[in-house]
């Protein structure tokens, strides 16, 4: 934990994690996004045999990170599950993990557009957004919000060429008001950091961010300022 990089948000220290992830020491409050959960068994309900284990390696990333960090709660920050029938295909041992993760730390869900959660899902809390510390925690970001703002949704990514290679890596999209976490699932795609869509969701310029070797690395991008009604269709992450 001491390798990860302590940065400043709306006033507060936040460690960004290589993995996917953000840690409020103040809260010890460990924060990810789209999970997207018992996706390989959507694709395989649909006819598309995936290797059912992205729910498990999911959980195991998340588990090893609560532990590293000593979270005291888990803030999922929507689309935790990939469907909104996920609940029908998950596997008991998954099941159980979620539980006894839930026993370990608070956990608490916040509902996004795909997952459909309800009251006491798996052992924690559902909400529509929170704010802590003037802070809005939500699935999807707004525009037009005046209070800082962490959400998820866009997947973004970071696409860099170096020596004739293209490196696509998931990354943190933010500028001082508002910032938007990378997909935590193991079977999640994305959308590239500057690609309009995630653009659209910041007034000015904003930077991708992510973690190598213990460095908190930024790559600045532009800004469209386009309203937020045409920010986002709701599937352009799946």
């Amino acid at each position: 934990m001491s390798a990860a990089p302590t940065f400043d948000f709306a006033g507060q220290p936040f460690r960004m994690l290589a993995d996917r992830a953000l840690f409020w020491p103040r809260h010890r409050a460990l924060i990810v996004a789209d999970l997207h959960l018992e996706k390989a068994s959507w694709y395989a309900s649909l006819g598309q045999p995936l290797p059912p284990y992205d729910s498990h390696d999911t959980l195991d990333r998340l588990a090893a990170l609560a532990a590293e960090t000593g979270a005291r709660a888990i803030w999922c920050l929507g689309d935790s599950f990939h469907d909104r029938d996920a609940a029908q295909r998950i596997v008991p041992a998954v099941a159980e993990r979620l539980a006894g993760q839930a026993a370990a730390a608070k956990l608490l869900w916040i509902a996004g557009n795909h997952d459909g959660l309800t009251g006491g899902a798996w052992g924690g809390e559902v909400a529509d957004e929170l704010v802590v510390d003037g802070i809005v925690f939500r699935h999807q970001s707004k525009l037009h919000e005046k209070r800082p703002e962490i959400s998820g949704h866009f997947h973004p990514k970071l696409r860099l060429n170096v020596r004739g290679r293209t490196i696509s890596r998931p990354c943190f999209a933010g500028d001082a008001q508002r910032l938007i976490l990378p997909a935590f699932g193991s079977l999640t795609g994305g959308l590239a950091a500057e690609d309009p869509v995630i653009a659209a969701n910041f007034p000015g310029p904003y930077a991708a961010m992510l973690v190598a070797r213990g460095r908190h690395l930024r790559f600045p991008c532009p800004g469209r300022g386009v309203d937020d009604a045409t920010a986002t269709p709701a599937d352009a992450t799946n």
